[in-house]
């Protein structure tokens, strides 16, 4: 199931989801570990934002967790966000990642009021090589939109990031 986040309540899931992708992946730029309350008050900073922060989960509670943000803080971009998808580790390859971004999709179409309105695409920035990641944005009409050699240092080495973009219908 996928539901928007309880930001107190799912803190410490997403927590524990996301410093995994910390401490062992390149998904994530942060090479710290965050905290409960870091993961709630992000959560509730994009739901303040009238933004889509959702979670999926199972029988045994959150699996995985997807959100919009803005891409960038100048006017200009207001219409484009930013997207990002994270799934625990037992749950790869059950199609969490698809379930969220589809719904995640579905609900950043339906932004018809506040500063994002209305929303003409969607940048995921993806670190490379990430050949699932990839797979799941181009299987949800995402397209390659550009490529930054070596922008990133992680685990003692450099780290490429590909932007892919999902442009909106317009209306």
């Amino acid at each position: 199931m996928v539901r928007e986040v309880d930001p107190e309540r799912d803190a410490a899931r997403l927590a524990e989801i996301y410093n995994h992708y910390i401490a062992t992946d390149t998904a994530t730029f942060e090479v710290d570990p965050v905290e409960s309350a870091t993961m709630a008050a992000r959560a509730g900073s994009v739901r303040d934002a009238g933004l889509p922060y959702l979670v999926a989960t199972d029988a045994l509670g959150v699996v995985g967790f997807a959100y919009a943000a803005a891409f960038h803080e100048r006017a200009a971009y207001r219409h484009t966000l930013t997207c990002s998808v994270y799934v625990d580790r037992a749950a790869h390859g059950t199609g969490v990642g698809t379930a969220l971004y589809t719904e995640l999709l579905r609900r950043i179409a339906a932004v018809h009021e506040g500063p994002h309105a209305p929303v003409r695409a969607v940048v995921a920035l993806i670190a490379l090589p990430n050949d699932a990641s990839v797979a799941l944005h181009e299987s949800l009409g995402f397209v390659k939109s550009g490529h930054l050699e070596a922008v990133g240092q992680k685990f003692g080495r450099w780290i490429d990031v590909g932007y892919w973009q999902y442009t909106l219908p317009q209306g």
